[in-house]
């Protein structure tokens, strides 16, 4: 029997005024997977990832997480959502002048009420697992590239979210560092039994990770399933995609 879908979403629409960018998609995020959103520039991949999460507002249609209506829910309610998602962005959107360590805390004190000691308890295990224990007092400014996106992992996962959400993970990253923070989500992925959602257009990251693809094009879905099976699909559109890696 398969799981329910954790994120459901109908007919949706987005627009950026009076041009549609994203045009009556309908799709189903479930929970344990890593599905990664591809298509090439300006199909849409970030539109969708921000409109799930209400970073954009949708023109129509609907989104539902654990079953709930989000796009007509109140800020409390939408407030407590929010509580459940990690989000890792594409530049890491660390504050510079703050250490890892208080970046990491920022959701922990925004969001709970949790002792001191509890919290830091919490902060030291994030970083340990993204390999960061030895960073945790430095600046981003004295980061390399590839420990600015785990120390952005470690924050998006500090409130232990049902699912996280990656926007472009590996831009930026030189080949090795980007397969290390690869296996990095997908051990996370396997200790933490969580659903990820990535957008990425880097072909050897959608090797590695996806268990699931949504391929757009020109607003439209053309594709969802496995990656195998998108390969067998015969759509001229992602044949080339994964021919040349780029449109």
């Amino acid at each position: 029997m398969k799981n329910e879908a954790i994120i459901e979403i109908r007919d949706l629409v987005a627009k950026y005024g009076e041009k549609t960018v994203l045009d009556g998609i309908s799709v189903d995020i479930y929970p344990g997977e890593v599905t990664v959103i591809l298509g090439g520039s300006g199909c849409g991949k970030t539109t969708l990832l921000k409109n799930m999460l209400r970073l954009y507002e949708p023109f129509s249609g609907s989104v539902r997480f654990c079953g709930e209506e989000i796009l007509t829910m109140d800020e409390k309610a939408f407030n407590r959502v929010l509580q459940q998602i990690g989000m890792l962005f594409q530049n890491g959107a660390l504050l510079n002048s703050m250490s890892v360590y208080d970046n990491v805390s920022i959701p922990l004190e925004l969001h709970t009420k949790l002792p001191r000691h509890i919290i830091d308890r919490i902060i030291r295990v994030k970083l340990h697992l993204v390999g960061l224990s030895e960073a945790i007092y430095k600046f981003p400014s004295e980061l390399s590239g590839g420990m600015k996106k785990r120390a952005a992992l470690a924050r998006a996962m500090a409130l232990d979210p049902l699912i996280l959400f990656c926007d472009e993970p590996s831009a930026g990253l030189d080949p090795i560092t980007s397969a290390a923070l690869d296996d990095l989500i997908l051990d996370l992925k396997q200790q933490l039994s969580m659903t990820i959602v990535i957008v990425t257009h880097e072909l050897a990251s959608i090797h590695r990770i996806a268990d699931r693809i949504i391929f757009l094009e020109g607003g439209k879905m053309l594709f969802n399933g496995s990656l195998p099976d998108a390969k067998r699909a015969g759509i001229p559109q992602i044949d080339r995609f994964f021919e040349v890696g780029k449109f």
